[in-house]
C-alpha cells in the first residue's frame, strides 16, 4: 500500500540507517529525483500520497542505496559547484573538498582571458565550475576515457557553458602546443593497497581514477614534470592530492624548479591541494 510522503521518508531512514551515515538525507534526495520536485517539497506535502509505481520506484532505489550503491549513481545527478552534474559508472562522483581547489583558482591572479586546462576532466566538474564563473575564460578539459569526455560535453550542453571544451586526451598526449594560464587536476593518487577501496562509494567508482603507482604519486609526478612545457610564464599548477601526500607533492614541485609552492587545507582541515607557480 502506498505510504504518505513521510511516512516513505521515515520507513526509509530506518531501513538505511545500518549502511549510511546520512540515511536520512539519502532517502530525501532518493524520493526527490523519483517525484521530480524540489526539497521544499518534502515540507509542504508531507501528507500526500505516493503513487504505486512512485512508491515501487523508491523502494527499489533505497535497496540498491542499501547495497551500497551511491546516491549519486541511483539518481544519476551529482552538484558541484551549485551545478547540477549528470554522473555514471565512468567517472568519480564529484567531491566537495575538491571545490577547494575551484575556489583558490578563482582567486588567483590570472588574466582576464585566461586559458585554462583540465587534466583528467570526469563529469567536467572543475572545468565547468571554472568556466561559469569566470565566462572570458578559455578551460579546456581532457581526459583519456571517452566516455567520461562525452559526458562532460553532455553536462556543458544541458548548463549551455559556452566557454569550455572537452577532449579526448591521456593527460597531455593530445594537447596542442599552447600555453596555459592555469592547469589543474584531480588525477588517481590513491595508493594500490589502501583500504578505503574496498569501502563506501569508491567500490563503484573506476580504478584507473582512484589508483596510481610509486604509492599514489606516478600521476602527480607525471603532471607536474610536463606542464612545464605547457605553462605560460607565470603559470600556475593545481594538484588536487591525498590528505598524507603534500609533503612529498610539495618537494616534487621543489626538484621540479617551481616556485611559490603552497597546500591548501579542504573542508574537512585535511591538506588536499598543492599549486606552484611557473616562473620561467
Amino acid at each position: 500500500m502506498p505510504q504518505s510522503i513521510e511516512q516513505a521518508i521515515v520507513a526509509a531512514t530506518a531501513l538505511l540507517t545500518p549502511s549510511s551515515d546520512s540515511a536520512k538525507l539519502d532517502a530525501q534526495v532518493l524520493l526527490l529525483s523519483i517525484l521530480d520536485k524540489p526539497r521544499s517539497y518534502l515540507f509542504t506535502w508531507p501528507e500526500k500520497q505516493l503513487t504505486e509505481q512512485q512508491q515501487l520506484d523508491f523502494e527499489q532505489a533505497c535497496h540498491r542505496r542499501l547495497n551500497g550503491e551511491p546516491v549519486a549513481h541511483i539518481v544519476g545527478f551529482r552538484e558541484f559547484w551549485s551545478l547540477p552534474l549528470k554522473v555514471n559508472p565512468t567517472t568519480l562522483i564529484p567531491r566537495p573538498d575538491t571545490e577547494t581547489l575551484v575556489e583558490y583558482a578563482l582567486g588567483l591572479e590570472l588574466p582576464a582571458d585566461a586559458n585554462v586546462l583540465d587534466l583528467g576532466t570526469g563529469t567536467g566538474a572543475i572545468a565547468l565550475a571554472l568556466a561559469s564563473e569566470m565566462p572570458n575564460w578559455q578551460v579546456t578539459g581532457v581526459d583519456r576515457v571517452a566516455d567520461a569526455v562525452e559526458l562532460a560535453k553532455e553536462n556543458k550542453q544541458r548548463l549551455a557553458i559556452n566557454n569550455a571544451n572537452f577532449a579526448l586526451s591521456n593527460w597531455f598526449s593530445a594537447v596542442n602546443t599552447q600555453k596555459f594560464n592555469l592547469i589543474v587536476s584531480n588525477p588517481p593518487y590513491i595508493e594500490q593497497d589502501d583500504e578505503h577501496l574496498n569501502q563506501g562509494d569508491v567500490r563503484f567508482e573506476p580504478l584507473s581514477a582512484l589508483v596510481a603507482d610509486d604509492d599514489g604519486m606516478a600521476d602527480i609526478k607525471q603532471i607536474i614534470t610536463i606542464a612545464r612545457d605547457y605553462l605560460a610564464t607565470n603559470g600556475y599548477l593545481l594538484i588536487e592530492h591525498g590528505y598524507k601526500q603534500s609533503v612529498k607533492v610539495q618537494d616534487f614541485f621543489a626538484q621540479m624548479s617551481y616556485s611559490h609552492i603552497l597546500t591548501i587545507k579542504d573542508l574537512g582541515g585535511n591538506d588536499r591541494v598543492t599549486l606552484a607557480q611557473w616562473l620561467k
